[in-house]
């Protein structure tokens, strides 16, 4: 029998990438068998829009490429970008699929995003485009998405690092290192990012 092919897709603001990004992209492609992960950085992250100040796409794009080089299962992916607009899964889905016509998709996300996927724009859409693969994150364990959609659950380690935690920790100039790959680290020491 010939293994079904399937394409892990992670998307997010990823403003940093860190080293929880990495550890659930390659424990849910190790327990689900994907042929490889996409990184999916987000253009215009709609439900974070006036809540912060968030970094240029093509900062985040170079942090991510960064984080995921040396990797051929891993990679980063402007579709988004090249889109325009808002970042919207569905729409992200529909223009993978001719891309990978022999793959499903699998959409990987932390569970605390998949609890609200209902209130996702075309958030019911989802559940005829992909299947989901559900991480646990510090904090959040235990939360699933609503009722008819169609997930798993991977279980990974729970490394209490986050995104806000490392912009924080760079805005008072206290050491970011091993929560970020090292080319990350020097990345956004040398951009200066997330510094006042």
């Amino acid at each position: 029998m010939v293994r079904e092919r399937r394409i892990g897709v992670f998307g997010g603001t990823f403003d940093p990438p860190h080293v929880g990004h990495l550890v659930a992209a390659v424990n849910v492609a190790h327990q689900l068998g994907l042929d490889h992960v996409l990184f999916v950085v987000a253009n215009v992250p709609w439900q974070k829009v006036g809540m912060r100040e968030i970094s240029r796409e093509a900062d985040r794009l170079a942090m991510v490429e960064l984080a995921v080089d040396g990797r051929e299962d891993l990679s980063a992916s402007a579709i988004e970008n090249q889109r325009g607009g808002d970042s919207i899964t569905a729409d992200t889905l529909e223009d993978l699929i001719p891309l990978y016509p022999d793959h499903d998709l699998v959409v990987i996300l932390g569970s605390d995003a998949a609890a609200g996927v209902g209130t996702w724009k075309r958030g019911e859409d989802l559940k005829s485009l992909a299947r989901m693969a559900v991480v646990d994150r510090p904090g959040t364990t235990g939360k699933r998405p609503p009722e008819g959609f169609s997930y798993e659950v991977v279980p990974c380690p729970l490394m209490d690092i986050s995104s806000s935690d490392i912009r924080e920790r760079s805005r008072a100039n206290l050491p970011i290192d091993y929560m970020v790959p090292d080319a990350v680290r020097e990345y956004i020491e040398t951009r200066r990012l997330y510094r006042p």
